[in-house]
């Protein structure tokens, strides 16, 4: 089993306070999170750190510079208690077709939706994903993610604590090796409630996080 799970692109630690966890990871670490940018409409903002290769961490939370969002905020962070690893993404080559093969074998990622960040230097992102399908809210399971022609946030020049290792327990670890089976990653799963936890190399050594 891979200590990093297959085609990973990100994985998503979620707070109620962007800049009390940013300053926590930044002191158990040594490394100082960038700023990624801001959700317009949707109240909230992130900041990144490189993982290594092709994948980051985005810390996310809410944006106290944006007006209150008409809808929850994206991941719940206003009911979160505390910082969270939610979920993570996956960047399969064809969204598209990863897409329709799950759904052919019993999967069903979720609809395809745009959506879009504005950078600290003006720049838009844009890119497309799921949002993990019917019925999941574990955040076990990854959503799918498509970055199209805007420059992936891992190949910005971001900070980096290489990633050691993503690892889960789920109540039923057989039934989500199966659906990460279909979209062709895989996770270190153990019998227990549903948790995310990951760990980081740094300049204070090897750090875990969930």
């Amino acid at each position: 089993m891979n200590a990093i799970p297959p085609l990973l692109d990100h994985l998503v630690l979620a707070t109620p306070d962007l800049g009390a966890t940013v300053a926590d990871f930044a002191r158990r670490t040594g490394v100082t999170p960038a700023p990624g940018g801001v959700h317009l409409g949707l109240g909230t903002r992130n900041h990144l750190v490189g993982l290594g290769g092709r994948s980051y961490l985005e810390i996310v939370g809410p944006d106290p510079e944006q007006p209150e969002p008409d809808g929850p905020r994206p991941f719940g962070v206003d009911r979160l208690a505390g910082p969270s690893v939610l979920t993570w993404a996956i960047s399969p080559p064809d969204l598209d077709a990863a897409v329709a093969e799950a759904r052919a074998r019993g999967h069903d990622p979720g609809p395809v939706r745009p959506m879009s960040r504005r950078t600290p230097d003006g720049t838009v992102l844009r890119w497309r994903l799921t949002d993990g399908g019917p019925g999941e809210a574990s955040g076990l399971v990854p959503f799918l993610i498509d970055w199209g022609d805007s420059r992936h946030p891992a190949a910005s020049g971001l900070p980096v604590t290489p990633l050691l290792a993503v690892s889960a327990s789920a109540p039923d670890p057989e039934e989500v090796r199966g659906r990460l089976a279909v979209l062709g990653t895989s996770l270190m799963l153990g019998a227990g409630p549903a948790a995310l936890s990951f760990t980081v190399d740094s300049p204070n050594g090897p750090v875990v996080f969930g």
